[in-house]
């Protein structure tokens, strides 16, 4: 954890540390990429079951993004925190299923679409709405996974 803003911190690697520099990257990117192909199918079924017409506020994408952000302030926490986990975890889990289930360009293209379609208001509470909305899931998740886990810890 940074003692400066208390936020999680990433140890996996310490580039002063010659043998954590040449890693080999292989396994990381196929963490990444299969990952991102489980969280990408998990997007698409949303969306396809969650579709809005041109001027409609993206419901899908919109919750999609909020609770993909929320998830990713619980997977930080716990593994920067709380568990000891494979160095594969954060990049399989964080970057790879999240990173593709998260989807911030469809958001920005669906403001665009909005815009053009004649929704310009709808356009900007979705744009101001998602990032607020967001930002506030994280530090949601990251709370609560914090103070879940602390009294868990003070139980035992």
């Amino acid at each position: 954890m940074s003692q400066s803003t208390g936020l999680p911190t990433d140890p996996d690697v310490d580039l002063h540390v010659a043998t954590q520099r040449r890693e080999s990257s292989r396994p990381v990117l196929g963490a990444v990429a299969l990952g991102g192909a489980l969280g990408a199918l998990a997007r698409y079924g949303l969306a396809t079951a969650w579709p809005h017409p041109p001027a409609g506020f993206p419901w899908a994408t919109f919750v999609t993004n909020v609770s993909g952000c929320f998830l990713i302030g619980i997977l930080m926490v716990l593994i920067t925190e709380v568990w000891s986990a494979h160095r594969l975890i954060r990049p399989f889990l964080g970057v790879g299923v999240l990173g593709g289930y998260t989807t911030f360009s469809t958001y920005t293209g669906e403001v665009q679409q909005l815009v053009a379609a004649g929704a310009a208001r709808t356009g900007l509470l979705y744009l101001a709405g998602t990032v607020l909305a967001a930002l506030a899931a994280v530090y949601a998740g990251v709370s609560a996974t914090r103070l879940a886990t602390h009294r868990r810890r003070a139980a035992s």
